[in-house]
């Protein structure tokens, strides 16, 4: 890596990344009532293993109750079940040229990266799996799902390392690779009631609709835009122009993200704008 790229913001080190692991919390004491009201927690779903036997309590469904716990104590008793759900995270960063940029304290790129660093370490923390696919404008790299802090360090290791190699790329001057096989690849690597994390720009996913659509069925799709200060905030003074032969004068507008926000929405997809002072 060349010394003039081998600075913070612009070259990306797993260490940076393992570093943005939150403090561990000290357990919750567990409650010494299971009724209603007692914590603050998701209902127990409808799966099929079951979660535990106890008392009834108001607002429990009857349909629940449990007949052998009953007639043996005398007293109301139900059934409640873990939620059948696969506690599945996939993270997509793009690297891909359009994103190697930036006029604050840290590539486009960079910032995509430590983002999803963060909600990676969530999904960890929550003992689910977590896969990683990233983007670039050569062929994808993937990690399979895994779980525990082992799997972030080595989602972190893939993270630097394909960074670095998009960094090194001299190729210019033909159009982004598109996004949209990345996404049909996601489709083979998250399950239904999985979660997709996608960090890009806001005119990254140009030709992805179709993708985008299918992908949202029967999952979560964030899309994390990142927004770089030039966009929400462009220098006031007209700014000169020129192709060689001809220049002109304007002024830059501060991007306005609602119609893409709307859009995206419409494809099923919950978009986050991730502002200039938020990761990195």
């Amino acid at each position: 890596m060349a010394a003039a790229l081998d600075r913070t913001g612009l070259r990306l080190t797993a260490a940076e990344l393992m570093a943005l692991r939150p403090p561990a919390r000290t357990a919750r004491p567990r409650p010494a009532s299971r009724r209603p009201g007692a914590i603050p927690a998701r209902i127990a779903g409808q799966g099929m293993d079951l979660r535990e036997i106890r008392a009834f309590a108001d607002g429990d469904d009857p349909r629940r109750i449990d007949p052998a716990a009953t007639a043996r104590t005398g007293h109301l008793h139900v059934r409640s079940f873990h939620e059948d759900r696969d506690d599945s995270t996939l993270l997509i960063a793009d690297f891909r040229r359009p994103m190697l940029w930036g006029t604050g304290a840290a590539l486009r790129s960079v910032r995509a990266a430590r983002h999803l660093a963060v909600l990676g370490w969530r999904a960890v923390a929550r003992g689910g799996s977590l896969g990683l696919l990233v983007a670039g404008d050569e062929a994808p790299a993937s990690l399979a799902p895994a779980t525990g802090s082992a799997q972030m360090q080595a989602v972190a290791g893939l993270l630097a390392r394909c960074h670095d190699a998009a960094l090194l790329r001299t190729a210019a001057g033909h159009d982004p690779t598109p996004l949209a096989p990345v996404l049909a690849r996601a489709l083979r690597l998250v399950p239904a009631g999985g979660r997709v994390h996608l960090a890009t720009g806001p005119d990254g996913l140009l030709g992805t609709e179709a993708a985008l659509t299918r992908l949202a069925q029967g999952r979560r799709v964030e899309i994390h835009l990142l927004l770089d200060p030039l966009e929400t905030a462009p220098p006031r003074p007209a700014l000169a122009v020129s192709d060689g032969a001809a220049s002109r004068f304007g002024r830059l507008a501060p991007f306005d993200p609602q119609p893409l926000l709307a859009h995206l929405r419409q494809l099923g997809a919950s978009p986050h704008l991730v502002p200039p002072d938020d990761a990195g």
